[in-house]
């Protein structure tokens, strides 16, 4: 068995046995040089296990003492639904203060990006032409729960003091204010979730391991013409945080 799939292989079994509740939440664990001759595998693909669930909140490390069970993390709640994203345009923001914590989140734009070819289908355009696109990493008491990336094609906004989604008199917020200003008027917001394995540059950039899962939500807002005005991949970690979408009765 490879080395690399060994030891994910041996972080999964004791993750099972962890939350099955062998070992108590508080609990120390055996220690790797047990749990190595109990597996059968070196000290170092079980130092690569533990670390891995250690990443992932199940255990933590206390110097000289040894590995313990932690207390389980809180999965932070994102809810998803057509009130707030057509309330709140789907602004980093106003996403901050629904969570009612004290998170944080960072933003990059680039102007004049040539749209790739699946973007460009998204958004009913030529590949290549220029696009803003805007890089985001949102925080969680200082911890990395989420990405994003948006795109909005420059022929709507060029020339408008909305062309940036984070600079100018409404930075921040949000695809529905900023485009109502400029004439604009968003009517429809379509996202579709997958589940997907983490890359190299995610994993980076979230602090996890490469092939974790992560669930990506691909989104794209329409005005009233049916017309595409941005489109935008997020990708959330799963272990830390869940996603719920929430559905209007129709009243008969």
């Amino acid at each position: 068995m490879p080395r690399e799939a060994q030891y994910l292989t041996v972080a999964d079994a004791l993750r099972t046995r962890i939350l099955a509740g062998e070992w108590e939440i508080g609990g120390r664990l055996p220690s790797r040089a047990r749990l190595a001759e109990e597996y059968g595998v070196g000290r170092n693909v079980m130092q690569r296990a533990v670390d891995r669930l250690i990443i992932d909140g199940l255990l933590e490390g206390r110097a000289g003492s040894g590995t313990y069970v932690r207390t389980p993390r809180e999965r932070l709640r994102l809810v998803r639904s057509r009130h707030r994203e057509l309330r709140g345009g789907s602004s980093p923001r106003s996403e901050v203060r629904e969570r009612g914590r004290a998170d944080a989140w960072d933003s990059h734009s680039r102007v004049r990006v040539p749209a790739p070819e699946e973007i460009a289908g998204r958004l009913g355009i030529s590949p290549g032409d220029p696009c803003v696109n805007t890089h985001y990493e949102f925080l969680a008491e200082g911890q990395p729960v989420q990405l994003s990336e948006s795109w909005e094609p420059m022929n709507i906004t060029e020339g408008t003091p909305v062309v940036l989604p984070e600079t100018g008199p409404l930075a921040g917020r949000g695809v529905v204010e900023r485009m109502g200003s400029i004439g604009v008027v968003i009517s429809t917001v379509v996202e579709v979730p997958r589940p997907a394995r983490a890359t190299q540059a995610q994993a980076n950039l979230l602090g996890i391991s490469v092939g974790d899962l992560v669930l990506r939500i691909e989104r794209i807002i329409y005005d009233t013409d049916g017309r595409p005005v941005e489109t935008a991949d997020m990708v959330i970690p799963d272990a830390r945080r869940e996603v719920v979408y929430e559905f209007g009765a129709d009243c008969p």
